[in-house]
Order: C-alpha cells, then sequence, then structure tokens
C-alpha cells in the first residue's frame, strides 16, 4: 500500500486514458503529458499503461509499506527520502536518515520509507510511478481520474490508501534522465475548427498575430486564455456537438479556452480551431505566454 500523508493541491492517479468511449460522452482522460508518465513508467520496469500519480504545483507525501522502486519525470522538484523499517518499533528507531532523490531517475525505497515531494520550481505537474503500478479498480479499462465525469477514482486526499501491484520486471539501468527545460512562453500549432465561420476575419487574424495569458482558471479540463477578445460574424450559439482534444473553444466573452485531457465531449460554443499539441500545456503556470501560427507546410 501507499499511505498518503500529503495529498496537496491536486494529485490524482492517472495512465494513458480511457480512448474509444467519446461515442457515449466520456473523454480520454488520463496524464496531461503521457510521454512523462510512460518514461516514469519505463524506469521503474512498468509496462508503459501503468497507472500513476500527477501531482500538481504543491508536491505531496507518500509512506510505502513495502519496498519499491518509484521515479518522477515532469516539473523539477526536490525530492526527500527517509528511510527507516516499518518495522522498527519507535524507541529503537533514533535519528531519521534523510537522503535527496532526483527527478529522472529510479529511487529504491525500503519498506516504509516516506517520499516527501517538494513544489515544482518550475512548471506545474510532476509524474510518479511506482514499480507495479497503482493498483486502484479500473473504469471503462482505466484507472485515471477524470476530474470532469467524476469517473476514476477521486483525488487524492490526506489518509487516503492506494493499493500497488506486482511488480512486471526490473528497474531501469539508467543514472539520470534529463527532462527538457520549461519554456517561459508556447508557441502552438492551431489548425481550423469546425466553426471558423463564426468568426469574423479579425478574428482569426487576432488568434494568430497577438498574445494570450494562460489564466489561473484553468485546470485538467482546459487551459483559458487572457487576452484579445475574438469578434463573432454570427450570433446566438449553435446546438451541441462533438468536442476534441486540443479543441479551442469561443464562450460569448470572446475569451479562447483550449480543451485539455478532461475536456467534455460536446460542447455548445463555437470552436474556431484545433490545437495540434496541448502537451505543453501541462506545464503552462498562470501568466505564461501563449501564442499561435497555422499548421507547418
Amino acid at each position: 500500500m501507499i499511505e498518503v500523508l500529503r495529498a496537496g493541491a491536486l494529485t490524482t492517479v492517472q495512465d494513458q486514458g480511457r480512448p474509444g468511449w467519446a461515442h457515449l460522452g466520456v473523454p480520454r482522460s488520463g496524464a496531461l503529458d503521457p510521454a512523462a508518465l510512460r518514461l516514469a513508467n519505463r524506469l521503474v520496469g512498468n509496462p508503459e499503461h501503468a497507472a500513476g500519480l500527477e501531482i500538481t504545483l504543491t508536491g505531496c507525501e507518500l509512506r510505502f509499506t513495502r519496498a519499491v522502486t518509484v521515479a518522477l519525470t515532469g516539473a523539477p522538484v526536490d525530492v526527500q527520502v527517509e528511510r527507516r523499517p516499518a518495522d522498527t518499533p519507535p524507541a529503537e528507531r533514533g535519528p531519521v536518515e534523510r537522503r535527496p532523490g532526483d527527478t529522472g531517475r529510479p529511487l529504491s525505497l525500503p519498506a516504509g520509507a516516506i517520499l516527501r515531494i517538494g513544489p515544482a520550481r518550475t512548471g506545474v505537474r510532476s509524474w510518479l510511478a511506482v514499480s507495479g503500478g497503482i493498483a486502484v479498480e479500473p473504469v471503462l479499462g482505466s484507472r485515471a481520474t477524470d476530474t470532469l465525469s467524476g469517473l476514476g477514482p477521486p483525488p487524492l486526499r490526506d489518509g487516503d490508501r492506494l493499493p500497488v501491484g506486482t511488480p512486471a520486471g526490473p528497474p531501469a539501468p539508467v543514472d539520470l534522465t534529463v527532462a527538457p527545460a520549461v519554456p517561459a512562453g508556447l508557441r502552438l500549432a492551431l489548425r481550423p475548427g469546425p466553426r471558423q465561420d463564426w468568426f469574423t476575419p479579425a478574428a482569426l487574424d487576432l488568434l494568430l498575430r497577438t498574445a494570450y495569458a494562460i489564466s489561473p482558471a484553468s485546470n485538467r479540463v482546459g487551459a483559458r486564455l487572457a487576452g484579445a477578445a475574438l469578434p463573432r460574424a454570427v450570433a446566438g450559439e449553435l446546438p451541441s456537438e462533438g468536442l476534441v482534444l486540443g479543441a479551442v473553444q469561443v464562450p460569448p466573452d470572446g475569451q479562447p479556452l483550449i480543451f485539455l485531457a478532461d475536456h467534455p465531449t460536446t460542447g455548445g460554443y463555437p470552436v474556431i480551431g484545433v490545437v495540434d499539441d496541448v502537451t505543453p500545456l501541462a506545464q503552462a503556470r498562470p501568466g505564461t505566454t501563449v501564442t499561435f501560427h497555422g499548421p507547418q507546410r
């Protein structure tokens, strides 16, 4: 088991999501940076689809009741390991042994060890893999927490206990993997959306030529942007229609919203475009500058 001593601002169980259910109103969900979670799983010897933890901004604190190997990827954080055998009587424990740990490499922990993951120094999210994977009950083939629909396990709370599965293989024989630096600003490729004609020609020009900032109201459902309002050519709203990952929807206030992993499967606001790759938004803090460009020819 993993005992959650401090859950942090938002820590959820995530895997590669539950594709193939959009026709029933179920989004894919899963890790906001699937590659980062796959890397963490490879480092501890798990299959790439194993479930881990997505840790948001403030870190968390966990105790492991059995010996495990763990690995952290994503945002750079300070990692502290308190190694103390679980069966040691309190009167005999003596001084606590603490050792620093690094992101991007396997860490072997004895039974009873406490892992303290600090706040993200840059970026927003880290992904933690544990040998054997997080073995909560799957829902529609996935263990991912969907914060919009409520499918999967709820976000972690202090005092929760998470089951761990049986290790599938040895840790990767590497000393360290280097994560890409978190950029100060993002430049995202944008393709035309199904309702581009609901906007004036000036709206698309504004979207492609001006900078927006990530709003503090952003979450796993979508990245809200603050900047130039996009003027509409068609008044009113349309019947709900399908939405995809990366859809740029424009509510009545004209401020664009980029849908992320926990997005709804339908919506009634027009979609002006679709972002090719939303992965960089997983590390975008409020205030991060976002610009768009057309697809490369």
